[in-house]
């Protein structure tokens, strides 16, 4: 196929040329109605909004050019399928669960998995065992399960579905996967992968391998985090003997709009474009370039840079009395928005284009070197125990929770009681307590340790407490 083509989005061009009488949705009309305020913004872009008129197909039943512009990715990708999501990674998260699990099927998940996965176990009510992370101490974090705990876990559950794994971590950090997919496709086991963060390992390397070259089965990447495409623009790819597209399809349509975007699905076309067209040079200038920023970067008096197996991405850990939430206040004071803080940590995401201001970032770093005075009081918190279990289990299923009373009751009564919700810092999503849990000191006290930091919460009147059953 032509990877120089990108059919979804020249049609739409095309479409629009031909300078059409809109007397049909969306109610902007071509971007003829809108407020004057917004004609800056939007004028351009709108028109490009259309809806599944003749000739622009339809995402949930592809014949055209959606059809097409899916098989080029497929084709890029090196999948079998692919589907173009909407609804972000979440709406893949979510389909290939369901399509994997029914209510009471077992299945193996990594447990600082992200929260769409989460949701995906409990609209499928599937009963999850959990494999804990290993922490590894060369970057101060959780990473990923090591390969013995997958295999105790595969051997522990032969009648276990499937395996959800998430490749690589928020901050590039990878592991031995094909290891743990050979083992797993030994006990016919499919292996479900949110690799949200690899869609540029397409591009081979330096970049490490992507899930879908190392053989998994169903492989989930935002294309608008690391390639061009809009926000909520993802891929799904199916390469597997265990598990039907058809199934997929069917989940897909049920979660996702029925009137998907076309100037996200045209981005996806475009970022494809962008990822399978970058020349050998283009992708060593980009190097050159992270090369060049970490470098500036490393004279920062108040952090060090922790390596990552993805080159773009750019880890700053800080010092003894600093957090990562202090930091990213800072730097944000001088308009620099880093994409993820922590408790220790705060990522930089260097994009797939050379960057060109190097003299503002080095400005940048010398000042806050100079001016920057951080409490030295800062209060730190062990959590290399917080997940002390290989596996580990719901307290009661799915299928129990619904029939339960609930009540809320103050964070520092609800140790020892079972969540009736999660609690998830965002960014990176990721639950400190699950739905179904039985909630520990350790995690009370990282909860506070956050909130005191300055990290956001994803709750409702978390000073009200926590939502426990009864």
């Amino acid at each position: 196929m032509n990877q120089q083509a990108m059919p979804l989005l020249e049609h739409l061009i095309t479409f629009n040329k031909q300078n059409p009488l809109s007397f049909h949705v969306p109610g902007h009309k071509r971007g003829d109605i809108l407020s004057k305020a917004a004609e800056p913004y939007y004028k351009s872009i709108l028109p490009m909004d259309l809806t599944e008129l003749s000739g622009l197909d339809d995402l949930h039943a592809p014949q055209g050019i959606i059809k097409e512009a899916q098989r080029l990715a497929a084709e890029y990708f090196g999948a079998d399928h692919t589907f173009f999501l909407v609804g972000g990674s979440t709406a893949g998260n979510l389909a290939m669960i369901l399509a994997t699990c029914t209510p009471g099927d077992k299945i193996i998940v990594q447990r600082n998995s992200h929260k769409s996965i989460m949701n995906g176990l409990e609209l499928s009510g599937a009963k999850p065992i959990f494999i804990s992370p290993a922490f590894n101490e060369e970057v101060e974090r959780f990473t990923a399960p090591s390969f013995r705990t997958v295999k105790e876990a595969i051997l522990a559950h032969p009648d276990a579905k499937a395996i959800v794994l998430t490749y690589p971590d928020y901050f590039g950090k990878t592991y031995d996967l094909k290891k743990m997919i050979d083992f797993a496709h030994e006990h016919e086991l499919p292996v479900l992968v949110d690799e949200a963060h690899g869609v540029h390992f397409s591009l081979g390397e330096p970049f490490p391998k992507s899930a879908l070259a190392l053989g998994a089965d169903v492989v989930v990447q935002s294309a608008h985090k690391m390639a061009p495409a809009m926000t909520m623009a993802s891929f799904l790819h199916v390469q597997s003997s265990y598990i039907s597209k058809e199934q997929i399809a069917h989940y897909l349509q049920m979660i996702q709009s029925s009137s998907p975007s076309y100037p996200l699905m045209a981005s996806l076309d475009m970022a494809r474009h962008y990822l399978a067209n970058l020349s050998g040079n283009e992708i060593q200038r980009v190097l050159e370039s992270v090369y060049t920023l970490r470098n500036i970067w490393k004279k920062g008096k108040h952090w060090h840079i922790v390596e990552s197996d993805d080159p773009l991405k750019i880890t700053l850990q800080v010092r003894k009395g600093l957090s990562g939430f202090d930091l990213a206040s800072v730097l944000e004071d001088y308009h620099v928005y880093p994409e993820l803080a922590t408790d220790t940590q705060v990522l930089l995401i260097h994009g797939l284009k050379g960057f060109d201001q190097f003299t503002r970032v080095e400005k940048i770093v010398n000042s806050i070197n100079e001016q920057y005075k951080y409490r030295t009081n800062h209060a730190t918190i062990e959590v290399s125990t917080l997940f002390n279990e290989p596996m580990k289990e719901l307290a009661i299923s799915y299928l129990d929770m619904y029939a339960l009373p609930k009540k809320r009751v103050p964070i520092e009564q609800a140790i020892g009681l079972i969540a009736a919700e999660a609690i998830i810092p965002y960014p990176p999503g990721i639950p400190i307590i699950l739905k179904g849990e039985r909630i520990t000191e350790e995690q009370i006290r990282l909860i506070h340790h956050l909130i005191k930091q300055g990290a956001t919460i994803q709750h409702q009147d978390m000073e009200q407490g926590i939502q426990v059953f009864v």
